[in-house]
């Protein structure tokens, strides 16, 4: 009788880290929200940017908080510079899939590109510790990101228009 309480809380400590295991599949994206994303993909390739932003952010509509809307959305506004907007999609692929390598690795690029490296690493020690190694694809992209540093931030004359001021004595 004494050994119960022990016995139950033993108990479900391995039930409930047993179920952990096996959590549902993801979820199939719904056909319009796949040909969006397809069309997206599309664009992203073509090089317009901004059009593919605008097919994902409707996928998105179509089926809000699927994962691979996210990681598509994230790379998409990397590659408009706008990092803190990618980490904000990155961050909400991870609460939906925390152990996303893909979004984690996305992550940590797009953290680089903004100057914290700190924080990049971080994010590579925790690819490697779920790859189990250094060679998994995710780890190696992010190490590299990581090897060549952020990108210079240039400003040509152009962007520094002065403009004349005038003032009355």
């Amino acid at each position: 009788m004494r050994y119960s309480p022990a016995a139950f809380a033993l108990a479900l400590l391995v039930a409930v880290s047993a179920s952990t295991g096996y959590s549902a599949p993801p979820t199939p994206l719904d056909p319009r929200a796949a040909a969006l994303v397809a069309e997206g993909r599309k664009a992203l390739a073509a090089g317009d940017v901004d059009a593919a932003v605008d097919n994902f952010e409707a996928a998105l509509t179509i089926q809000p908080g699927h994962v691979a809307i996210y990681l598509n959305l994230a790379e998409a506004t990397r590659k408009q510079g706008m990092q803190g907007k990618a980490l904000h999609y990155y961050r909400e692929a991870l609460k939906l899939d925390p152990n996303n390598q893909y979004a984690i690795a996305g992550e940590g690029e797009a953290l680089v590109e903004k100057g914290a490296i700190d924080k990049a690493k971080r994010n590579l020690v925790r690819l490697e510790q779920l790859c189990g190694n250094k060679t998994c694809p995710p780890a190696r992209q992010l190490s590299a990101a990581i090897e060549r540093g952020p990108a210079p931030q240039v400003v040509t004359a152009e962007q520094v228009e002065p403009k004349p001021e005038v003032s009355a004595n």
